[in-house]
């Protein structure tokens, strides 16, 4: 008897009330099964990514957010995208254990470089010796990079992410996979595009309704090509995107209370970890807040707690609790309230700010930054300075592309703690009825990927 093939797609921000707007999912949902998902904390991509393929928590995987202080380099580093850094078996290394021929494609999930999975495509730009950057993709096995380019043009880098964001990259993604899927026991597709909107402009507007009704029609010819072919279809989200209207800039207030130091280069201020006695490692709405010296551990707790729009103070007994006591998380953990959300910013004067806080740097940035999702709407020509940029990138010359305001209140969706609304939250669709019902929790996805892959 011949065992299912299973699609699993990371439809991120999938929520209950999102999916009343999605008629081609809703209606897999209404023919198959769907719960709500009960997400880990820190509910961001890399960790929630992580739980899903090995069912462990932050504490057992060691992806404690999308990134964290490297401790043994003195660096703070983000969106790093080597497999070695996420402990424990992934769910087809399980599967491989009583089907060593059983194949698997990943498709854009997070820390792909180095997995042991048969296909593998990731955003990957290239990064010239003279330091211009451009779209590309990794792929492995290699000659899968000029199939899908040649197939589907270059990777659309400049729409997976910042201020030109659309749906143009989640297309190119779901095109893809569709490539991929008959070659495979098992695939991945992790779909970006509900990030977008909502984190711009909420999850209650207009612009994410209409993002949804998008990225249901984008996925339709996937979702077809699984039911006609009979693959298992599991859809999933790693969290939902709530409200947001406080940015809290925690790094400011550490700087400002003499215990975060900054270093000078050129005008620009870059933060110091080596010499700060605090500093944190923003995240959404969770903060790694590392202290050098135990002695300072007690100021520092009552300083956070008593910085407007912070809910929660975790030492390590309590992180334990919501099992994210790892080494690599801070010494502190901070979660912000309900409609707010950590900045990474340390600078005092924005005249100081580094060159690259105005940019879309998401490997240079000591912590998120949603910013970079827009235009910086204090610079009126900035559209057509990042036309100019654009074609100084064509014509082969180096580039920088400073748009991105140093003003976080545009920002009007967030995510990172735990949802109070199950249906504000992540969720699950299955096309297999009964296979899910009610809750599941996100720890247990690993196994229910083990049972619709048919796996004893």
């Amino acid at each position: 008897m011949a065992h299912p093939k299973l699609l699993v797609v990371d439809l991120v921000g999938l929520t209950p009330d999102l999916l009343r707007h999605m008629p081609r999912l809703r209606g897999l949902a209404d023919a198959g099964s769907q719960a709500t998902l009960e997400p880990i904390l820190p509910a961001v991509t890399c960790s929630v990514q992580s739980t899903f393929l090995t069912g462990l928590p932050p504490s057992g995987h060691g992806a404690v957010g999308n990134g964290w202080y490297f401790r043994e380099l003195g660096e703070v580093f983000l969106w790093r995208q080597h497999n070695k850094l996420v402990d424990g078996e992934k769910v087809w290394e399980t599967i491989r254990r009583e089907r060593p021929d059983y194949t698997v494609a990943n498709v854009c999930w997070w820390y792909a470089m180095g997995m042991t999975t048969d296909y593998t495509v990731t955003p990957r730009p290239i990064y010239y010796a003279d330091g211009k950057k451009a779209p590309d993709c990794y792929t492995r096995p290699p000659e899968l990079h000029d199939e899908l380019v040649g197939a589907l043009g270059e990777f659309p880098l400049f729409t997976y992410w910042g201020p030109t964001a659309a749906i143009a990259s989640s297309e190119w993604i779901i095109a893809a996979t569709r490539r991929l899927m008959p070659r495979n026991d098992l695939t991945l597709c992790y779909v970006p595009h509900l990030d977008y909107d909502l984190q711009r402009f909420g999850p209650d507007s207009d612009e994410a309704v209409r993002a949804a009704q998008e990225i249901d029609a984008a996925l339709a010819p996937l979702l077809d090509d699984a039911e006609r072919t009979g693959v298992t279809t599991l859809v999933l989200s790693e969290y939902g995107i709530t409200d947001a209207d406080q940015p809290v800039d925690i790094n400011r207030m550490l700087r400002r209370s003499g215990l975060l130091e900054v270093y000078t280069q050129d005008g620009m201020e870059y933060l110091d970890p080596w010499t700060s006695r605090a500093f944190a490692v923003a995240d959404h709405q969770v903060a790694h807040v590392y202290v050098d010296d135990p002695a300072d551990l007690e100021t520092v707790r009552g300083l956070c707690a008593e910085l407007p729009g912070v809910d929660q103070v975790l030492d390590r007994s309590a992180q334990a609790a919501y099992g994210l006591d790892h080494e690599r998380s801070g010494d502190l953990v901070l979660v912000a309230d309900e409609t707010a959300w950590f900045t990474y910013y340390y600078w005092l004067d924005d005249a100081r700010a580094p060159d690259f806080a105005r940019g879309v740097e998401i490997h240079r940035k000591p912590g998120y930054d949603p910013a970079e999702l827009f235009f910086d709407p204090e610079d009126k020509a900035v559209k057509l300075k990042a036309g100019l940029t654009l074609a100084r990138k064509k014509a082969g010359l180096r580039y920088a592309m400073k748009v991105v305001p140093l003003d976080p209140s545009p920002v009007r969706g967030t995510h990172g703690r735990l949802p109070k609304d199950p249906t504000l939250g992540p969720m699950l669709v299955c096309s297999t009825p009964g296979a899910v019902a009610g809750s599941v929790a996100a720890t247990d996805v690993r196994d229910l990927m083990l049972r619709l892959a048919g796996t004893s």
